[in-house]
């Protein structure tokens, strides 16, 4: 068995940080990993295009310590997909996504993201020529309908055909979309969850890994869902909040290690960090996913407004973290609690 097999072993609770554009790029996934060893983290979407005739490295590129890291790709042609799906594999990724969710005017355009909800043929098209040319897990993700869809008839449909043309994994986000009437940021609120339209899907299709999507917010929240279902996905509350990603290995993967604290994932951070500003990057742009970190903690604001205020000048370098990590530490509140 190969490790790219052991993503989807049956009844393996899985633990995934969402695909989320403008927000899960290198340095985010660089940050999470520091925090969970053993969460599959996802790339934004990429178009298909953007992965043959753009620059591969920008778009693609990728840190050894992100594995077990998956692309996510946007489209819908079926030789197109395939094509890009293995530009993905060469990379080093650890699986392929096809984007069946999101319901952006640009997608729907596009002919690819959730629109293709009415088209489960064409997305089981996509994953036989994609699993036709690579040898890493193809896994679709989903919505439960789109507009005036029966989510009943509509999710079992691309369930059933994608797994029948090979899908590893349907990760499903447990809302409707609605193409017309709601924006993107209205469609992961909006429409209502339904969870147990999830679950039904899983009881139908036992020995398929079925991972569930939408507005998990705590661990505490989902664990319970691991007793039918096969992973939980968290998009916002783990970019937002991404402590809980510390707790992730024990309580879902049973490792035997501690909660990883914010502050060691800090430290644990600082040599990715060095050596990106050492090629150039800004300190900015990879501590804007830090943000969140110390979310209701004591000096939480001030780790905020240290980072957001002095990472966008120029030169700005470690002291900068420094600095802001020295305004959430232990010892200056327990000082302050003893006063």
């Amino acid at each position: 068995m190969t490790p790219h097999d052991r993503l989807y072993t049956a009844h393996q609770p899985r633990f995934a940080v969402a695909p989320m554009m403008e927000w899960t790029d290198r340095h985010c996934r660089a940050f999470h990993r520091h925090l969970s060893a053993h969460a599959l983290l996802y790339t934004e979407m990429v178009t298909t295009g953007a992965v043959i005739h753009g620059d591969r490295e920008h778009i693609l590129g990728f840190s050894d310590l992100e594995h077990p890291v998956a692309c996510q790709l946007g489209g819908s042609d079926p030789q197109v997909m395939a094509e890009a799906a293995k530009i993905v594999e060469d990379f080093g990724y650890d699986e392929v996504n096809i984007n069946v969710g999101c319901p952006s005017d640009r997608v729907q355009s596009g002919r690819f993201g959730a629109c293709l909800m009415e088209e489960p043929q064409l997305v089981a098209d996509c994953v036989s020529a994609m699993k036709a040319v690579v040898t890493i897990p193809v896994t679709v993700k989903c919505r439960i309908g789109v507009d005036d869809q029966d989510p009943e008839p509509a999710l079992d449909a691309v369930a059933d055909l994608t797994f029948a043309a090979g899908s590893d994994a349907l990760w499903v986000h447990a809302r409707k979309a609605w193409l017309q009437g709601l924006s993107p940021k209205e469609n992961r609120d909006v429409p209502p969850l339904d969870y147990d339209r999830v679950v039904r899907l899983k009881q139908r299709l036992p020995d398929k890994f079925i991972g569930l999507n939408g507005g998990l917010d705590t661990l505490d929240q989902g664990a319970p869902y691991l007793k039918t279902l096969d992973g939980l996905m968290y998009g916002r509350a783990a970019y937002h909040s991404p402590e809980i990603l510390g707790e992730v290995d024990a309580r879902l993967y049973g490792a035997e290690t501690e909660t990883i604290s914010p502050w060691d994932a800090v430290r644990g951070h600082m040599t990715y960090l060095e050596d990106q500003l050492s090629k150039g990057v800004k300190l900015a742009h990879m501590t804007r996913h830090m943000l969140g970190l110390f979310h209701g903690r004591p000096g939480a604001r001030s780790w905020r407004r240290i980072l957001t205020v002095e990472a966008i000048k120029p030169g700005a370098g470690l002291e900068v973290v420094e600095k802001a990590l020295d305004a959430v530490s232990p010892a200056n509140f327990e000082v302050d609690a003893a006063e």
